[in-house]
């Protein structure tokens, strides 16, 4: 199975300029005509733009050179050179630009995925067209044989980041029931299948919430399932780590019919602790998985006496049990307050 792709790196160059033209009018009847040489065309740009029906870098792995292109030369009769066509980059949401040399924030895109419009981002412009002669003449020179070339395009490598935006990251162990949940909640199709690591993309989809007068769409993730030793690159490592940064809340699932359930929370604060304390800064949310197994109920009336400071809910995919009050409280996590 092909990896995840939410890096690249990639060399752009803008457009150079068309060059300027030295030319004279040759009419039947003025024969020493003036200058007529024409500017050269601007060369074209290279620019940024979202689309939101990406959602990784794959398209930049195998071609990661891209170059606008240049304008034409100018030419007789004043007539300009045409402009060189500008190159459109497409990214996906949640996509980070930095100059590969310094690792200087070129720029973040920062839209929600699918629910923003659009964005576009010259990041390089093309090089000015140069002056033909007509541009030359003066009282003192009537006939000037002189031209400007084009600017030259500016080539940059850069370092594209694809971090996954969404309100509410779904976080835990292989097996807690992360992708089970989203496909319930919203109408994404994530693969589920009873092993570790199915989940081996972070899948995103969208829990539409209240009325047609209140309507709230909340953005969910599933991050692919965490094990101990990810923060130091155990199992899927860090790769998806840092894709829980921009979400506003965080939900904690343990499967409770795990005979460690109740370590299964430790390891996920361990971990993302270790990632970055911050994370453990967010809005979260501990969800017991799978209540309509044996004993579940049990187990989830000892986690929430263990961890009597965070809010505690338990919800049973298969039969609904609690699912509506978690969209309620998704809802809630997802503010922006």
């Amino acid at each position: 199975m092909e990896k995840f792709a939410d890096e690249a790196v990639i060399e752009v160059s803008s457009g150079s300029g068309g060059n300027g033209c030295v030319a004279f009018r040759r009419e039947k009847y003025v024969p020493k005509g003036g200058p007529s040489g024409g500017d050269g065309g601007r060369g074209g740009s290279i620019i940024f733009s979202i689309r939101n029906n990406l959602r990784t870098l794959a398209h930049l792995r195998y071609k990661n050179t891209f170059k606008a292109e240049n304008g034409n030369d100018g030419e007789g009769s004043g007539r300009y050179g045409r402009h060189g066509e500008d190159l459109e980059i497409p990214l996906p949401p949640g996509s980070v630009i930095r100059n590969a040399q310094n690792g200087k924030l070129v720029k973040d895109f920062t839209g929600k995925a699918g629910l923003e419009e659009a964005e576009r981002f010259i990041f390089l412009k093309g090089g000015n067209g140069g002056w033909g002669n007509i541009h030359f003449k003066s009282s003192v020179n009537q006939a000037p044989r002189k031209a400007l070339p084009g600017q030259q395009g500016k080539t940059v490598k850069l370092k594209i980041e694809l971090q996954i935006i969404a309100d509410i990251g779904l976080v835990g162990l292989p097996n807690a029931g992360k992708s089970s949940l989203l496909e319930r909640f919203t109408n994404a199709r994530p693969k589920i299948a009873p092993y570790p690591f199915t989940t081996l993309i972070p899948n995103l989809g969208v829990l539409t919430v209240g009325d047609i007068n209140d309507r709230k769409d909340i953005i969910i993730a599933d991050i692919p399932g965490l094990i101990k030793g990810a923060s130091g690159g155990a199992g899927l490592g860090i790769r998806f780590l840092k894709h829980i940064s921009r979400t506003k809340a965080i939900a904690f699932l343990i499967d409770l019919s795990d005979e460690n359930f109740l370590g299964a929370y430790e390891v996920l604060k361990q971990e993302l602790t270790a990632f970055s304390p911050e994370l453990m800064q967010k809005k979260r949310l501990l969800v017991g998985t799978k209540t309509d197994l044996p004993h579940t109920k049990e187990n989830l009336a000892f986690l929430a006496s263990e961890y009597p400071d965070e809010k505690v809910l338990g919800i049973s995919v298969f039969s609904g049990e609690g699912i509506k009050e978690l969209g309620e409280e998704f809802m809630h996590l997802g503010d922006d307050k």
